[in-house]
């Protein structure tokens, strides 16, 4: 999480390889309890541990418009949480992505 900037960047997964048990995909910082409420965690760690669940799936098509997505947004001058610098909320952040992940299949 110190090298990519933020807890709240860092992905995780536990895969079961022999597939006899469920994997989990999370965020590293969990559920972050002690910010519940504030609309100000950082959503992009759940969104890319989802985008390993897909990956897990065998969906990349949507896996990979969805990283794309975060990247996009990273690279932009679109909205931050406060972990990284920004001041816009959870939400904000998460309806950018979805508005990216949208254009990107419209076009």
């Amino acid at each position: 999480a110190i090298i990519v900037g933020s807890m709240g960047l860092a992905a995780s997964a536990n895969i079961d390889p022999t597939g006899e048990n469920p994997s989990m995909f999370e965020p590293v910082h969990g559920s972050a309890p002690d910010i519940t409420g504030q609309g100000i965690a950082n959503p992009l760690a759940a969104i890319l541990s989802a985008t390993m669940m897909l990956e897990h799936l065998e969906l990349s098509r949507a896996a990979g418009a969805i990283h794309d997505a975060v990247a996009a947004l990273l690279a932009s001058d679109g909205p931050r949480t406060p972990d990284i610098g920004g001041r816009h909320t959870t939400s904000d952040v998460g309806e950018a992505i979805a508005a990216i992940v949208d254009a990107g299949a419209a076009a």
